[in-house]
């Protein structure tokens, strides 16, 4: 822990030093072949929100935070994504999600499809789709799954299963009639039709059902009602499906906790008609958290032999970023670290490479001049020539801006550590734009150091797949035989 007695003895420095160096002189490359792939997805999770999310945690458990170790933190081998896609300097989920998933780089807006794919124009999907590892390590038959804080139809999880020129086409009512006609799908029913999905979690109730059905959990309110106008009920056609399988769909958390990962084969879990809560607002008694959402996942994809694909995102980090709310966004991406935590657990590193990377970053600012321990969410104790404090924490554009008359808000007494408060930008728009400097990408586990280095981020698909002998090349497998695996452990687990 911080003190300024241990800070100002260089011997805390030197011995602290020694250790980390021995623990890298004492790594191993682990060659093996990747049984399992968990993938860790935070959205908008740039390198200020790694940081900044690393002194929040701290602060929580009422330390300093700039020394707290996150589970990322423990990642050995480290790289950096570059993010632009084909048409945009600064990428969108979308572009980025196919790219890291499948392998290439694409247009803005526009899911499982090469760059010959434009933006909502039907008649250029054809023949232009990709396909993504999730679909590759299916076919080498290994469970595959889902797990997401947003819709399931949301950009980033759409990504491992559907080709769609746009992203915004979740329900059919989303999609234009000229689309449909010259042969266009909606994305909400590529989920149930492209890949046979193992376990699907997140929101999106609403893209299943009829226009009009009414919603579980909240049947008055109109919004949450059922959108699709060909009268489907995607839930009960899934359902219908998986005949002969233990299939359990839940919307809520006590059906959800009531399902045992031991006898259930397939489990669609949608507990929002849109996307989940935030965390902070997340009621813990009908929604649960990404931390058990993820441990259900890998209890049921893990009974697999041949190992399994969990792509697993942390998809709200981005929308509170959007908001301009710091807070949230912060919070946020604690979560995502402790459901990290809880995968690392539940898994061997022998057999299972663990990634963890961001898709693009946001332009948040880590600046001024805080003292050692101050709030991340707090106020930089020198003034600006305006003579008026200012946050910590800011955004380059973005609802927070707040300029009148020339002048500023003056923050003296104001709350910036509230989950409301929305942090000051400098050029007004409705919603926080991304940004575009490159992102981090750990890894652990078997191969885990082909991800070291700069890479298009493009390169993440094909380093995975290499990794678990899924897709095209197959090398790895014929030059390195499976580990013998320690049943024992495997079933203690």
């Amino acid at each position: 822990l911080f003190s300024t007695k241990t800070s100002e003895d260089p011997q805390f420095w030197r011995s602290q030093a020694r250790r980390t160096l021995q623990s890298v002189l004492d790594r191993k490359l682990n060659t093996n072949v990747a049984k399992n792939i968990l993938f860790f997805l935070g959205d908008g999770m740039g390198i200020t929100t790694f940081t900044a999310a690393r002194i929040l945690k701290g602060q929580l458990q009422n330390q300093t935070g700039e020394e707290t170790v996150m589970t990322m933190d423990t990642f050995p081998n480290v790289g950096l994504a570059k993010t632009y896609s084909v048409d945009f300097q600064i990428p969108d989920s979308a572009a980025t999600a196919t790219a890291y998933l499948c392998g290439v780089k694409t247009n803005l807006n526009t899911i499982g499809v090469n760059a010959a794919g434009r933006n909502g124009i039907c008649k250029t999907q054809k023949g232009n789709e990709v396909t993504s590892i999730l679909k590759w390590a299916k076919d080498a038959g290994k469970s595959v799954g889902i797990v997401t804080t947003t819709r399931v139809q949301h950009a980033t999880p759409a990504a491992t299963y559907a080709h769609s020129v746009s992203r915004k086409w979740y329900s059919d009512a989303d999609v234009p009639e000229s689309a449909k006609r010259e042969g266009c799908t909606d994305i909400a029913s590529q989920l149930i039709k492209n890949t046979d999905i193992d376990v699907i979690i997140g929101g999106g109730r609403k893209y299943m059902t009829p226009r009009g059905t009414k919603d579980p959990e909240y049947p008055r309110d109109f919004l949450s009602r059922g959108k699709r106008k060909d009268g489907r009920n995607l839930i009960k056609e899934w359902q219908i499906l998986k005949t002969g399988k233990v299939a359990r769909y839940v919307w809520n958390k006590s059906d959800f906790d009531a399902v045992d990962p031991e006898t259930t084969d397939y489990l669609m879990a949608l507990f929002e008609p849109g996307d989940l809560r935030f965390e902070e607002d997340r009621n813990p008694s009908m929604d649960p958290s990404i931390i058990e959402t993820t441990e259900k996942a890998i209890r049921i994809l893990q009974k697999n032999p041949k190992g399994f694909f969990l792509l697993v995102e942390g998809g709200r980090i981005d929308q509170a970023h959007h908001d301009g709310r710091a807070y949230m966004a912060l919070h946020e991406t604690v979560a995502f670290d402790n459901a990290i935590a809880k995968g690392l657990e539940l898994t061997r590193e022998e057999e299972t490479l663990t990634i963890v990377m961001a898709d693009h970053s946001h332009p948040l600012t880590f600046n001024g001049f805080p003292f050692r321990g101050q709030s991340i969410l707090g106020k930089s104790p020198l003034w600006a020539t305006d003579f008026l404090p200012y946050t910590t924490l800011m955004y380059g554009n973005g609802p927070g801006y707040k300029v009148v008359n020339g002048k500023r808000p003056d923050l003296r007494n104001v709350t910036t550590k509230g989950k409301d408060y929305v942090q000051l930008s400098a050029a007004p728009l409705e919603s926080t734009t991304h940004s575009g400097e490159d992102v981090a990408v750990l890894a652990r586990g078997p191969m885990a150091h082909l991800l070291q280095g700069i890479h298009e981020q493009s390169y993440v698909a094909h380093a995975m797949a290499y990794a678990a002998c899924v897709g095209d090349d197959l090398r790895h497998c014929q030059e390195q035989p499976m580990p013998e695996l320690d049943t024992s452990l495997s079933s203690a687990q």
